[in-house]
């Protein structure tokens, strides 16, 4: 109390001395978000390096391809357009060169404008639009060995240019969109079937491409965005430690100045205290010495950045210095402490400050040290910390005032906190990290290194790096690897090394030299990452693209690769070639019974028995779902293929039991020889597949041999389905109509419409000739349409004309069962006609309910939901069992004609008619009977009480017209 009234006396209070306020430091927030803004740019620039860097390559592939196109065009397409396609083409090559060659010669900080990345997508798009020019205008369209050579150069330079794009997403859509949309679209727009195909196959790429440019963006982006990452961390930390050691040099003088200060005080206090007792008579000399001391004092105190407070817990009035520094209020705001200073504590350092206060007022320690948060006057926290003893206690103990000092400390917590996540960062890499020493022995490790390597940290730390590795081929990179970092400062490859375990794995390293303030190497940083998964998924990559992941056997790129060999090798050895095409028979129907994963099992198993009953094959490879290819380079003579073909058959004919399933499989073979039979490996091909079709329309588990007549009979078979196709489309189908004879009253009350095809030069075409056809190649569903419409529009036509109210009955097709949308289909046309659907009759034979029986009884039942009668057809002769019969909402069945033929004279003609006319019966159904042709079968028939006949005893099949003078005589 004597030292605050004499300091009162001889001069202005310490905390009004004037006081210089310290240079904040930036935030670790602020630098973190100028890194990120300066990696953001630094990884859009690198991208745009690489890909100027990787377009050269696609460029120069680009130009090689228009002069092949121009040369093999030449004499095919119009010079004139094939002409200024090149001169464009070229002039383009060569712009885009320039513009590479100009991106490189400018300075890294031009190179980051967006100027560089526009300008690219602009080349990329009008690449790609320019490769699609060619399939669309200049490609003839009948030539399809051209074309293969044409597409297949120009696939080879889109793949290339979209795997050099990948590296930008935004590159890579510029031009494969360009390239291969608008060619998809022509193509697949085009009349000729090949066009189309090509078409799709462009269709294919464009969806498939996209998923590898996927996956090279993000390989690339992720391997960017950790080199980026790992020198941001570098920087960082050496950011951090130069921060620390600064800071610590500042902590160190602020120390030494509060000791001073504090030395001084004690000698000042004491000074003060004896003259004032001693020499009271001596004031002017005293009050010099106080003032002295009180101008150290604040020197000190102003040099240190301490605040001193001085705290009356009596009055509970207190006196601060650095008030305004430390909270940024002004001192006469904290005149007490408990009303004024106590509200701005953090609550959850209140407990911490209490404890310590509470500790020292009890006397177990000489002072107190504690931190915490004061709200600061622009509302955020800034850690203090706090210094005080007691100076004055009564008689009983109780503390009567207290001094101190306070500090700022919030650039030391955030250095703290940066250290702390330097930290967290460095153990949490998935990348090995090893900090090294000037001389190159091991100072820290990451856990990610000892889970890549296998040493532990501490077999790891003091360590020379070259002792940890033991690869010559890395030893003999060591020096190379330290003369580098000396030049350039860092240093990054890929090296085999091996494990602690022994095992070798590839490894990507990268070395960065770390100096300090003088330029002098101070620390080595490396980062190491296990490459293996990498490879391996590599290597999976590069044996999908040849082999067929199902089977193990070589693919249809493969397969046409080595057929290729194969045939040079044959030509220049002048022996023959033969190729065998291998379909499965009855595969599809396997696959839709008994599921996908069992048709994929007796898949691998059929690939097996391949590869063991043709050990000679040069290649066996797999085509497509059932279909294999057997390529032989050297065999004697035909009758050595011939016994190759029948024991590949019974190898694969034998029973096999695939996922407990006991199945018997089949197939067909078609073999083709190269040069007896063809002499361009595509004729080869489609050569075998004619005789693998012909073997299969023999009924299968069989082989034959290409010949003239085969192809010859195939074009027969082209030019026929084109006839169709026309005839369709300009009107050349008829539908007849064969009445039913109602045995009940002798009235004819029903007809079936038949389609027939007047052709212009072949007259009527029997439909055994072309149903089959139209069924193999999806007319019928067109067919089936013309005559539901023409049936149902005739029969009420008839009714307006004032005939008899007649049921009109039409064949259905699997196809249209398949289609799905019969039920709307029928619904529609009943609509459009005008006919009630009691009226009209669908039929379907007995062997095609059992394709899909469960589509087909929900199409059946939206029929009945309709009103439509469903019969069965060809009754008998099918495998369907009776609950199938019980399952199907049928109104009646209809007798196939082979039971007959023969009756009443054939016992077991007889009896199995009269059976399924007493079946039919008891289940409700109607009974008609095909194929009456004499009176005899008629009278059987009606003794049996069958509902309904027909056949040519009633009338042949005859045209509408004919049908309606028919209806005429019979009323009459």
């Amino acid at each position: 109390m004597r030292l605050a009234r004499v300091c009162s006396a001889q001069g202005p209070p310490l905390q009004e001395q004037p006081v210089t306020a310290p240079t904040p430091l930036h935030s670790a927030a602020e630098t973190r978000r100028n890194l990120q803004q300066r990696h953001a740019t630094e990884l859009a620039a690198e991208r745009t390096r690489l890909l100027y860097q990787g377009s050269r390559m696609p460029t120069l592939l680009m130009l090689f391809t228009g002069l092949i196109c121009a040369g093999l065009l030449w004499d095919l397409t119009d010079t004139l357009l094939l002409t200024g396609w090149l001169i464009w083409l070229v002039l383009l090559a060569v712009l885009r060169l320039i513009q590479v060659a100009a991106f490189h010669r400018a300075l890294p900080s031009r190179q980051a404008k967006p100027y560089w990345r526009q300008t690219f997508l602009i080349g990329a798009a009008a690449s790609g639009a320019t490769l699609a020019a060619v399939s669309i205008w200049l490609v003839p369209a009948d030539a399809f060995f051209l074309q293969t050579l044409i597409f297949g150069v120009i696939a080879a330079t889109i793949i290339s240019a979209c795997v050099a794009y990948a590296v930008s997403i935004q590159a890579f859509l510029a031009f494969a969109l360009p390239c291969l949309l608008p060619s998809s679209f022509v193509l697949l727009a085009s009349d000729s079937e090949l066009q189309r195909g090509w078409g799709l196959l462009a269709l294919i790429m464009l969806l498939s491409l996209p998923l590898v440019a996927w996956q090279v963006n993000r390989l690339i982006l992720r391997s960017l965005l950790r080199r980026f990452e790992n020198q941001a961390l570098i920087e960082s930390l050496a950011q951090a430690k130069s921060r620390a050691e600064g800071l610590n040099q500042e902590l160190a003088r602020e120390v030494e100045q509060r000791r001073r200060a504090e030395r001084n005080l004690r000698q000042a206090h004491d000074q003060l205290e004896l003259r004032v007792d001693e020499r009271t008579r001596e004031l002017d000399e005293t009050s010099h010495a106080l003032s002295k001391s009180q101008t150290r004092l604040a020197m000190a105190l102003e040099a240190s950045g301490l605040g001193l407070w001085d705290w009356n817990l009596q009055t509970d009035e207190v006196h601060h210095t650095q008030v305004r520094e430390i909270f940024g209020i002004e001192p006469e705001d904290v005149k007490t402490t408990l009303r004024d200073l106590r509200p701005r504590l953090h609550p959850a350092d209140v407990p911490v400050l209490r404890e310590a206060m509470l500790a020292h007022f009890r006397g177990e320690a000489d002072g107190y040290v504690v931190e915490y948060r004061v709200k600061h006057a622009n509302g955020s926290y800034v850690w203090i910390e706090d210094r005080g003893r007691a100076v004055s206690r009564d008689e009983s103990g109780r503390v009567l005032r207290m001094v101190g000092t306070r500090r700022n400390i919030g650039a030391l917590k955030s250095r703290e906190e940066e250290q702390r996540l330097a930290a967290t960062v460095f153990e949490a890499a998935s990348e090995g990290i090893v900090i090294l020493d000037p001389n190159y022995r091991i100072l820290a490790v990451n856990d990610a290194f000892s889970q890549v390597t296998g040493y532990r940290r501490e077999e790891a730390l003091g360590q020379a790096v070259l002792q940890l590795v033991s690869d010559p081929e890395a030893r003999r990179h060591y020096q190379q690897m330290r003369q580098e970092l000396e030049q350039h400062g860092q240093w990054s490859g890929e090296l085999v090394e091996r494990r602690k375990s022994g095992e070798l794995f590839p490894q990507l390293l990268q070395i960065k030299l770390v100096r300090d303030g003088q330029g002098h190497a101070s620390h080595i940083v490396c980062f190491l990452a296990d490459l293996s998964l990498r490879r391996e998924a590599e290597e999976r990559m590069r044996y999908l693209a040849q082999y067929d992941e199902l089977t193990g056997l070589a693919n249809r790129s493969l397969f046409k690769e080595r057929l290729h060999e194969a045939a040079q090798r044959s030509r220049q050895s002048g022996r023959s070639l033969a190729l065998l095409h291998i379909d499965l028979d009855r595969f599809k129907l396997l696959n839709d019974s008994l599921g996908h994963e069992v048709a994929d099992q007796l898949l691998q198993q059929m690939a097996r028995r391949l590869t063991q009953a043709v050990p000679e094959a040069d290649t066996i490879s797999r085509l497509s779902s059932d279909e294999f290819a057997v390529v032989v380079d050297s065999y004697s003579n035909l009758s050595s293929l011939a016994r190759m073909a029948n024991r590949l058959l019974g190898k694969l004919r034998q029973p096999l039991e695939v996922a407990g399933h006991e199945l018997m499989m089949s197939a067909s073979i078609g073999i083709s020889l190269l040069p007896d039979n063809a002499r361009e490996l595509q004729a080869l091909i489609s050569q075998a597949n004619m005789a693998m079709q012909h073997a299969k329309h023999l009924g299968g588990d069989t082989f034959q041999f290409f010949t003239d007549n085969l192809q010859s009979a195939t074009i027969e078979r082209l030019q026929l389905e084109t006839q169709l196709r026309k005839g369709i489309t300009e009107g050349q189908l008829e539908v007849y109509y064969q009445p039913k004879l109602n045995l009940a009253n002798d009235c004819l009350d029903a007809a079936e419409a038949l389609v027939r095809w007047n052709h212009p030069q072949l007259g009527l075409v029997a439909p055994a000739q072309f149903i089959g056809l139209a069924e193999e190649t999806g007319l019928i569903g067109a067919i089936g349409e013309f005559v539901l419409r023409q049936a149902c529009r005739q029969a009420r036509q008839w009714q307006l004309d004032g005939l008899a109210e007649l049921s009109v009955s039409v064949n259905l097709s699997v196809h249209q069962l398949r289609q799905g949308n019969l039920s709307s289909l029928v619904r529609q046309v009943l609509e459009e006609t005008g006919l009630e659907a009691r009226l009209l009759e669908l039929e379907l034979t007995e062997s095609q309910l059992l394709d899909n029986v469960d589509n087909v009884i929900d199409t059946f039942r939206q029929l009945d939901e309709l009103g439509v009668r469903l019969a069965i057809d060809d009754f008998g002769t099918g495998f369907s069992s009776l609950s199938y019969l019980k399952r199907f909402p049928v109104d009646c069945v209809k007798i196939d004609q082979s039971f007959i033929r023969e009756l009443p004279d054939n016992s077991d003609d007889a009896a199995i008619t009269r059976a399924i006319i007493a079946l039919a019966h008891s289940l409700e159904l109607q009974v008609v009977a095909e194929g009456v042709e004499t009176q005899e079968q008629m009278d059987f028939l009606k003794a049996q009480r069958c509902d309904a006949i027909q056949g040519y005893l009633i009338s042949r099949p005859v045209p509408a017209e004919h049908f309606a003078q028919m209806l005429r005589d019979h009323q009459d």
